[in-house]
């Protein structure tokens, strides 16, 4: 009875096996799509909170106090917002809603966790679109894989609800194209209508997509037959526009009465967003209108890893040589023309942008949806390359080996950098060290080692309440935290334990005091500063007992609530007695170096002066601060001590000193103007004097006895140029630049007095036109400045 049960085992045993591997490659893409929806469960709680996600979330809730009738006219709210579609947003805020959540720690944790399901839904639909392009399921599951496995995509997966979103609705979108032009029915056209439509209100460029499902329906006619077809395929073609138009216009609300200008505004943003920022690119600070055509080209070999590039190429090798052996295949056969498609929506939507100089964001990521057409092609050039290997015996299995290789040690990259996958760079950038890293790209763009850094403190000090000082991100990340978290980090008020900082990644790093470090190149994100004795190891404490001592080796520079000492371009504040309410306010220098070209750009100010601000120590009685002045620093400072918000310097200062760095001072240039100059307009007139000596060019406003209401007002300052083609794009109607700006912008106020050092344009000026303006009461006083000296 046994032999005959023993003998069919093997066999069963292999029919088992089959059909799990059936199973597997059936339904592989759903379980993998399963598996990753729980990791990011699992894992959305370790990410911090984007610096857009509060403005996102006006924007909807904008569209819907409009559609409700509860709010304004979209035309009161401010430009670009009233352009910035909210087909992703509005659901989110109605989720909000709908499930009663007012912390914003709950309400965080839905966001990033319905971005993410959204990003798997697009995954699963590139898996799809892969199974209808490639016959081998192997192949569809590697596309799915990939387009999981981007280490900076996959971070941004959960805190980026504007580009990411973009990229799930893009290839959610090429997938229903191919489909309808598959099944060739008008329902189909319809739906991938309306899917262009939505892709079109998340971003303006998703409209791309319209003129190229127009030409390929072009084609469709060209080789149509007889007349019934050629009927069918104009009326899918009228139903594709009339659908992505009614979608586009029913969700942009700024659309039902402008819609002409909603296109044309949007386009306009798209080519030149008017935020312009600073940006560290290839080691130079470059402004983000003024990059390089091989921006984007560059950030994405750099943070794409390796096997995917090799692969990506291969793929469109494969798409070029299929196109040079049978051209016609690229207009006749559907697959052709889709390969087509997907190397068109790769490679032009960056070479437009390059070519119109448009303004980019941060690293690649208003170009993520290029990686939905990569990931295909990228998939299309291991099946070319598994075919070409394919008649040596253990070539085809070696190609998917190693493509399975690559893909396992992308996961294990991933899982050691978690959550700092936003910030993958591959091996063709020199990472021997963090701060060489840091000095060629921006690092931490979006700010979000806050969260960890906070996590960090309360892991230190177990059970203790800690008030740590920051910027504004710091609040946010503190409110993301869980609520017995928040109440062991009350807000920062006139005392603080800690100051927890990140560097600003538009610029090469600065020494800092660091935290903590993080694994690979993750070294150099958070500064952390005791500001307590009893939070300070011996070391740090012995090392302000010694900036002390070698502060009263020296004179004074100036004597104020603080004594300032000045030792080889360090400042170092000392204050005897320090009472409680002085001790944590800001100390800080404005730096005016006389020629705008000696600061470095990345902190060039439009008022051509830098601000620098320093930590505060107190040991006992004593106050301490230093600060290094750069090797640049030349011209005049104006010293300053001001209180603290939570959020950094506020309100007027409690103190300020003029000092300058080189002889002759600005007071001496003032005594000198005072006698070759006119007299003030009026008594209670600035004076104001023209400087062009050693080559500069620039304007001092000067008042002795300035009161706090002189100093929060607003001078107006009109440039009339020599020549009107000088002026800038927006000043060309008016015919003069217009300058104007508050005192506390340009200047300070040292003692009694008030002082502001404007520059002035490099181009040949007629006449100088300005004065005092206070709104309701008109201009106190105005002078026309002549040019000459």
């Amino acid at each position: 009875m046994f032999p005959p049960l023993l003998s069919i085992a093997p066999r069963l045993s292999g029919v088992n096996r089959a059909a799990a591997r059936n199973f597997l490659i059936g339904h592989g893409g759903l379980l993998i799509c399963a598996l990753f929806l729980l990791v990011g469960l699992a894992a959305a709680g370790d990410y911090g909170i984007g610096p857009d996600e509060e403005d996102q979330r006006w924007i909807a809730q904008a569209n819907l106090n409009y559609i409700l009738g509860q709010g304004d006219s979209l035309d009161a709210l401010p430009y670009p917002i009233v352009l910035y579609g909210a087909a992703f947003e509005l659901p989110l805020l109605l989720a909000e809603r709908a499930l009663g959540l007012e912390d914003y720690y709950y309400i965080h944790r839905l966001r990033l966790t319905l971005t993410h399901l959204f990003f798997i839904l697009g995954a699963f639909f590139c898996y799809r679109l892969a199974c209808h392009l490639f016959p081998n399921r192997l192949i569809a599951l590697f596309a799915l894989l990939i387009f999981l496995l981007h280490p900076r995509i996959y971070a941004h997966s959960f805190v980026n609800s504007k580009d990411l979103p973009f990229l799930s609705m893009f290839v959610i979108a090429l997938y229903l194209l191919e489909r309808a032009f598959r099944r060739d029915t008008p329902g189909a056209f319809v739906l991938l209508g309306i899917a262009v439509g939505l892709l079109t209100n998340l971003r303006i460029m998703g409209i791309m997509l319209l003129p190229a499902v127009l030409a390929l329906r072009g084609l469709d006619l060209f080789y149509a037959g007889g007349g019934p077809e050629r009927k069918s395929i104009l009326l899918s073609a009228g139903l594709f526009i009339l659908a992505a138009g009614l979608t586009v216009y029913a969700l942009a609300p700024y659309a039902w009465t402008n819609p002409g200008d909603y296109l044309t505004a949007s386009l306009a943003l798209t080519i030149n967003h008017p935020h312009v920022a600073w940006q560290l690119f290839q080691g130079e600070v470059i402004p983000s209108n003024a990059l390089p055509p091989q921006y984007n080209a560059v950030w994405f070999s750099i943070t794409t890893p390796p096997p995917l590039l090799l692969l990506g190429l291969a793929g469109m090798a494969a798409v070029l040589a299929r196109v040079g052996r049978r051209p016609g295949a690229l207009f006749r056969n559907t697959r052709g023309r889709f390969a087509g498609l997907l190397l068109a929506a790769f490679l032009l939507p960056p070479l437009a942008a390059a070519l119109l100089g448009s303004t980019h964001a941060h690293h690649w990521r208003h170009f993520f949806f290029l990686y939905a057409p990569f990931c295909l092609l990228a998939a299309g050039g291991l099946a070319w390359l598994a075919h070409r290997f394919s008649r040596w015996r253990p070539g085809r299995a070696g190609v998917y080996g190693l493509a399975g290789l690559g893909v396992g040690l992308i996961l294990l990259q991933m899982t050691q950098l978690h959550p700092w996958q936003h910030d993958y760079f591959n091996f063709l950038v020199d990472r021997t060290t963090p701060e060489r890293l840091r000095t060629q790209y921006a690092m931490n763009h979006w700010q979000l080692a806050y969260r960890e850094g906070l996590e960090y403190l309360l892991a230190r000090h177990p059970g203790e309440t800690l008030v740590v000082r920051g910027s504004e991100k710091l609040e946010r990340h503190r409110q993301i935290l869980p609520p017995a978290a928040r109440r062991r980090l009350p807000a920062a008020g006139s005392r603080a334990d800690y100051e927890l900082l990140e560097p600003d990644s538009s610029q090469p790093p600065a020494n800092l005091n660091l935290a903590f470090r993080r694994q690979i190149y993750r070294n150099t994100l958070v500064a952390l500063r005791p500001l307590h004795p009893a939070r300070m190891s011996p070391e740090i404490v012995a090392a302000y007992r010694e900036l002390y001592r070698q502060a009263l080796a020296g004179d004074p520079i100036i004597r104020a609530d603080y004594d300032v000492y000045l030792n080889d371009k360090r400042l170092i504040f000392v204050r005897e007695n320090c009472p409680p309410d002085r001790w944590d306010a800001w100390l800080g220098v404005r730096l005016f170096p006389g020629h705008s070209e000696i600061l470095p750009p990345e902190i060039r100010h439009p008022g051509s002066y830098a601000t620098f601000g320093s930590p505060r120590v107190r040991l006992g009685e004593l106050c301490l601060a230093a600060l290094q002045l750069p090797a640049y620093a030349q011209g005049d400072l104006i010293l300053m001590q001001r209180n603290l918000g939570n959020f950094g310097p506020v309100g007027d200062p409690l103190w300020s000193e003029l000092y300058s760095l080189s002889r002759p001072g600005l007071r001496e240039l003032i005594a000198d103007y005072r006698r070759n100059q006119p007299e003030p307009a009026g008594p209670d007139a600035f004076e104001v004097f023209l400087d062009r000596d050693a080559g500069r060019n620039r304007l001092l406003y000067y008042k002795a006895n300035c009161t706090n209401a002189d100093y929060a007002t607003r001078i107006f300052l009109h440039i009339a140029p020599v020549n009107r083609a000088d002026l800038p794009d927006y000043s060309q109607g008016s015919g003069f630049e217009n300058r104007d700006f508050p005192i506390a912008y340009y200047g300070g106020r040292p003692g009694g007095e008030c002082v502001a050092i404007v520059p002035l344009p490099d181009y040949p000026i007629a006449s100088i036109r300005t004065g005092q303006h206070i709104p309701g009461q008109g201009d106190l006083w105005a002078v026309e400045l002549a040019m000459g000296r």
